[in-house]
């Protein structure tokens, strides 16, 4: 079964990668000891995201399927998450409401994607409709602000946000702090490996294949629309991860955490980062997330108008993600040198052989 994490459908194998890997991983488990709270707070914020990130990853670089609805059902498991955490009166009934609003995300990607894969909505088709479903979302919510508009005890307050909800919690322990933080990494590390041994399964291999050619697919006797759907629901279901943690940590979510601006982050994410790549979509969002936050301190529309012209930059330059095509130099480079060190002969060598041969 480990075997998979080392497939070919994902960047990075072997004694040296998962060497760097658990080097990374230890200096992320020792950080919370020399940084002080507030440091370990904003880290955790940007650690929320990349669940969403890892889920557009898999539909958008893995099926194919470019969505813009990843704010959709992060706001529906947010909101779902909010209001099963103040019904259930909060408390260790949190990490119920956590599930729950996870399972209730993933029951609306399958509504959602049923429709449209059944529909034949594809390419970019696709990708207007999960936008349209998240602008009609996020304007429905913004109009919830009079008394009328609660579930039990819990008020939307339309574009004021919910909030009152608790954190996670267990027993009489608030997970949030250093406690939250290690529960973000511990979630990643276990997110990221499924998704490895899930691309390099042979369900991830007919996944690939679907988005390379899905006639040839369905001619070896695949239903197609199947694994479509399945790729979209776990993808859906991470940015609802997302959702549900985003609202735990603050206590409080908003419509503009799911309008037009929030539904691009992500795309410019994985773009940069390279769509093609678990890795790649790791390492580059959380960079990004990074910048983001730190030039935002000073301007937010600043912040905004470099992430779009680094979406640009990468349509233009490096159409497969920045990330990625430094990874794959990276790898390139040290793979010829250990053809060198073998005493076998590397690019360059047998590119001069080729040509004093002509």
């Amino acid at each position: 079964m480990f075997k998979l994490l080392d497939g070919s459908q994902t960047l990075g194998r072997g004694r040296t990668f998962w060497s760097c890997f658990v080097a990374v991983l230890a200096a992320a488990l020792i950080y919370p000891v020399f940084a002080d709270s507030y440091d370990v707070g904003n880290f955790s914020y940007f650690l929320i995201w990349i669940f969403m990130a890892l889920g557009l990853c898999l539909m958008w670089g893995y099926g194919g399927m470019l969505s813009f609805g990843q704010t959709l059902f992060f706001g529906i498991s947010g909101y779902a998450y909010g209001v099963l955490a103040i019904n259930m009166g909060g408390g260790s009934a949190t990490i119920a409401a956590l599930v729950l609003s996870i399972f209730i995300a993933m029951i609306a990607a399958g509504i959602l994607g049923y429709f449209m894969i059944w529909g034949g909505i594809n390419g970019i088709f696709f990708g207007i409709v999960t936008l349209s479903a998240t602008l009609v979302l996020a304007f429905f919510l913004g109009q919830t602000a009079g008394p009328e508009w609660h579930i039990g005890p819990a008020r939307l307050n339309g574009y004021n946000g919910m909030k009152g909800m608790d954190p996670l919690t267990i027993g009489d322990i608030f997970i949030e702090g250093s406690a939250l933080y290690y529960f973000m990494v511990a979630l990643i590390v276990i997110v990221y490996l499924a998704l490895r041994m899930l691309v390099n399964s042979r369900i991830g291999n007919v996944i690939v294949a679907t988005r390379e050619n899905p006639q040839r697919a369905e001619m070896l006797g695949y239903d197609v629309r199947k694994y479509q759907l399945l790729t979209f629901v776990i993808g859906s279901g991470l940015a609802g991860l997302s959702g549900a943690l985003y609202t735990s940590w603050g206590q409080f979510i908003t419509p503009s955490s799911i309008g037009l601006p929030a539904a691009a982050m992500p795309i410019v994410w994985v773009a940069f980062s390279g769509r093609s790549d678990l890795t790649a979509t790791l390492v580059g969002s959380f960079l990004l997330l990074f910048g983001f936050q730190t030039i935002t301190i000073y301007s937010q529309q600043a912040a905004l108008v470099l992430m779009g012209a680094l979406l640009l930059a990468t349509v233009m330059l490096a159409p497969q993600g920045f990330v990625l095509g430094v990874g794959k130099l990276v790898a390139d480079r040290w793979n010829a040198r250990r053809r060198r060190g073998a005493g076998g002969p590397s690019l360059a060598d047998t590119s001069r052989l080729q040509s004093d041969e002509t």
